[in-house]
């Protein structure tokens, strides 16, 4: 099965996840509603790939590779701006990498690259901090076999 290249764009900003829905009793009534902190994220990504999106939308299975580039914490890094010997590489933090992918499959489903998320049978999750002088963002491969 040979695999087209369809996107391969770095968006810069602060990565977030996919909220939860959450839940709560008002007048004995549950509730449910969705925060919108990942709604500015999801907008930069939408932004970033609108232009280069093909005019159908992809149909058969969908490889999504995306690195999140984290900001690094002042405390990893010295004054002279070489990072420390004990900072990670990987961020180990919240936001969750589901959650995060969550975020870019729903936006890329909204804005039409496919027809369903369902499409994307494989690829890969990366969270690691920047590299001092490194902008924050993500690294988005999107890949489709045109079947």
């Amino acid at each position: 099965m040979a695999w087209k290249r369809i996107l391969d764009v770095f968006i810069e900003g602060e990565p977030k996840g996919q909220p939860r829905p959450r839940a709560f009793a008002k007048n004995g009534k549950a509730r449910v509603y969705s925060a919108a902190t990942a709604e500015g994220w999801k907008g930069q990504i939408a932004l970033a790939v609108r232009d280069l999106i093909p005019e159908e939308p992809l149909a058969g299975p969908v490889m999504v590779d995306a690195e999140f580039v984290m900001k690094r914490p002042k405390n990893h890094v010295r004054a002279n701006g070489e990072l420390k010997d004990w900072a990670p590489n990987f961020h180990l933090h919240k936001p969750d990498r589901d959650n995060l992918d969550k975020a870019v499959l729903d936006t890329l489903t909204t804005i039409g690259l496919w027809e369903d998320d369902c499409q994307v049978v494989r690829g890969s999750i990366t969270k690691r901090y920047a590299s001092p002088g490194e902008r924050t963002g993500m690294r988005l491969v999107v890949e489709a076999t045109g079947e």
